[in-house]
């Protein structure tokens, strides 16, 4: 079963790879913008998009409440056969729509940052039809 799995998702496989590496990317980016500013740990930021702080703990927090929605239907796609090709781009789409998505956030771009997560729902939405219609 698991060299089956690993066979036809190979390419999702290495896109939950990625999306780790992203998670701890924003992860350390939120963390030294913190220790710059002196931020008293365990508060959260004063809401102000001008602020590097806010805008990179809310790009971790997007991230982390959306990532559930993902695995569940990656884990959909893949327990119900979905088209592993469509599921490997799907969740490709997706790990590159969060970089995207995280870069914008940065560089507080609000109009790109809103087209890069209108395409990751997209791309959820597109996981949700690939495993309905396997």
């Amino acid at each position: 079963m698991t060299e089956i799995l690993m066979n036809s998702y190979e390419l999702t496989i290495y896109s939950w790879g990625a999306l780790g590496l992203l998670l701890l990317v924003q992860l350390l980016v939120a963390d030294i913008m913190g220790i710059k500013s002196r931020h008293v740990p365990g508060t959260p930021p004063e809401p102000n998009h001008a602020d590097p702080l806010f805008r990179a703990s809310r790009t971790l927090a997007n991230t982390n409440e959306s990532i559930a929605i993902y695995i569940v239907l990656i884990l959909f796609c893949i327990f119900n056969d979905a088209d592993a090709t469509y599921t490997a781009y799907l969740s490709w789409a997706y790990v590159v729509g969060r970089a995207v998505y995280a870069l914008c956030y940065y560089a507080n771009q609000p109009t790109m940052r809103s087209i890069s997560f209108g395409i990751t729902l997209l791309v959820l939405i597109g996981l949700l039809v690939t495993g309905v219609v396997a």
